[in-house]
């Protein structure tokens, strides 16, 4: 799949646009483009042989025509064009948080800095300040959001490395003489971000898999291949490092390569404690194997109830287990419908239909929409009145949809503004079945600042729900300074919820901070955020946010059949 790559392409497009001064519109088709081919579940190729390209959202002839063109030659004429006139490393420098295209055109033009080791130098030898709008407050922000920036580029992205590795799981899957092959590490337990993607295969034909492997399609580059492991760089850059292991020890060897470390030392102590010995060879009792097939099987001989990979961190799991209070953790078959989605009513792709039939496809028995509020003027956000409207929009969408199996919910998604004021009247809001709140703009403000924007916001009987709670993206931005104990205090004492956004930049709350809230008894939502129907999919990376913390189908509102679910918002509205 050719996917990710044209995806890459028409953000870097958009990148070198943008620092040229390009109008934002054109800018804005681009990165859309970018997001609607880079999260397609099917192959653009496919798309493109079938001649159904130009039916995606966001994909006129100009776009069309340039997919077509790198899926025939393999390279596309407009981005060599444009990457001729700037050097590569002033549009990476654009992705450091805290320095947009202007900034990063104006220390190539006047201070000859043209990478990122520029960048880091600049910084050292103090050559930034000074400059036009440059002062020491702004090169210190520089200087941490570079620190941010290449933290994230020794890791993945959760939602770019598992279908990656899902692809490659299935097709060694399918070979002869293989019985398993998963991904192993931290993707299987889900990490929002992962080193390289370990995949463990049991089978007594190590050589013949391992060659296997390294002659898939998706293959770029062969760095390693011997008889039992094999590693290659494939599609995107990631590194995949294939490892063979005889059926009796697979068990052992999945349990050992999932980890955490820490989860492993737990679990070496029992063996330890029962006088056995635990590697990723088995479970023995001097030199005779007393377990190894399958996890199940080590965990029972050491006195262990099974623990969800997600929660192997060595957070209390293995207490759990030994005293079987193993939590039954939300599953993606819990979830009856999605909350935080987006039309083209403002920055979405596709419509409200569009989005629903999608909804329904996936099962969902209900759904919101919770498009932006006026004041985001770049996603077009809606005025009172074209709530009123697309009121009525989906009225009718719900008589022609639904009848009593599924139902399209009135809702926004509303700007958290100054002072905890929000965007709309509370007319408006009240005339919505559901709205849920954010922070879009003044996220350097202090704790104080923003802490009080947030509960503020809690305090306002029409909100049943806080968005993308502390305002981070993975790699990209640094949450900003709310105090998270504060909030959740306040979210108890109201009645909001807190939302788990399962978009994979975001995945925010994260794993320890829906523990929390868990713990403290805070109900939670988990939305895709999605902004065309291929997003709706991102549900899973948000309920795998919530196993990892320890999230039980129980907390979290969108489990709720709709007469439930409605009556908690109205109860939410009444203070209930």
């Amino acid at each position: 799949m050719k996917n990710r790559e044209i995806a890459d392409l028409f953000d870097q497009i958009a990148d070198i646009l943008e620092l040229l001064g390009e109008n934002t519109f054109k800018v804005a088709s681009y990165h859309k483009a970018s997001r609607v081919v880079g999260d397609l579940t099917e192959d653009v190729a496919a798309l493109s042989q079938e001649g159904k390209l130009r039916d995606l959202p966001g994909i006129g002839e100009s776009i069309a025509s340039k997919i077509e063109e790198y899926l025939k030659t393999g390279t596309m004429a407009r981005y060599q064009e444009l990457a001729a006139e700037v050097p590569g490393g002033v549009v990476e420098m654009m992705h450091v948080p805290g320095l947009g295209p202007k900034t990063a055109g104006l220390f190539w033009k006047k201070a000859e800095v043209k990478s990122i080791a520029d960048l880091q130098t600049a910084i050292e030898e103090g050559r930034l300040v000074g400059l036009p709008g440059i002062g020491e407050k702004k090169v210190e922000n520089i200087k941490k959001g570079l620190a941010t920036y290449l933290a994230g580029q020794s890791r993945i992205l959760l939602g770019k490395a598992l279908p990656i590795a899902e692809e490659i799981a299935v097709l060694l899957g399918k070979l002869k003489g293989v019985h398993e092959a998963i991904a192993a590490g931290s993707l299987r337990r889900r990490r929002e971000t992962i080193g390289d993607i370990d995949i463990l295969v049991s089978s007594t034909r190590g050589k013949e898999i391992v060659d296997a492997f390294v002659a898939l399609p998706m293959v770029r580059e062969v760095l390693a291949a011997g008889e039992t492991k094999g590693s290659a760089r494939v599609e995107g850059g990631f590194q995949i490092d294939v490892r063979v292991v005889p059926p009796e020890s697979f068990g052992a060897a999945l349990l050992y390569f999932t980890g955490s470390k820490a989860h492993n030392i737990r679990v070496r102590e029992l063996a330890i404690a029962k006088k056995l010995k635990l590697n990723e060879y088995g479970l023995f009792r001097g030199e005779k194997p007393v377990a190894g097939k399958t996890e199940q099987e080590v965990y029972d001989v050491l006195g262990l109830a099974w623990m969800p990979p997600e929660i192997r961190e060595d957070r209390g799991e293995v207490d759990a287990a030994l005293a079987g209070q193993i939590p039954e953790l939300v599953d993606v078959g819990d979830i009856r419908c999605d909350l935080q989605m987006h039309s083209t009513a403002s920055d979405g792709g596709a419509s409200i239909e569009e989005m629903a039939k999608t909804c329904q496809e996936l099962g969902y028995s209900y759904m919101a929409i919770t498009d932006h509020s006026q004041s985001l003027k770049i996603a077009h956000g809606l005025t009172p009145e074209r709530l009123g409207e697309q009121r009525k929009e989906i009225d009718a969408l719900n008589a022609k949809l639904g009848g009593e199996n599924f139902r399209i919910l009135a809702g926004v998604e509303v700007d958290i503004l100054g002072e905890g004021k929000l965007d709309l009247p509370d007319e408006a809001l009240a005339e919505l079945d559901f709205v849920i709140a954010s922070i879009h703009t003044g996220m350097t403000q202090d704790a104080a600042t923003i802490t009080k924007r947030i509960t503020t916001a809690m305090r306002n009987p029409h909100v049943h729900g806080i968005a993308h709670p502390t305002g981070r993206v993975i790699g990209q931005r640094e949450p900003y300074a709310v105090d998270f104990e504060e909030m959740v205090r306040v979210a108890k004492e109201t009645g909001t919820a807190l939302e788990i956004n399962a978009y994979p930049e975001r995945l925010d709350l994260n794993d320890v901070h829906a523990r929390a809230a868990r713990d403290a008894g805070i109900k939670l939502l988990i939305d895709t955020d999605a902004h065309a129907p291929d997003q709706l999919h991102f549900m899973r990376y948000g309920v795998f946010t919530a196993r990892r913390g320890w999230v039980r189908k129980e907390d979290v509102l969108n489990t709720l059949p709709l007469n439930e679910f409605l009556a908690w918002t109205t109860g939410r509205r009444k203070g209930g």
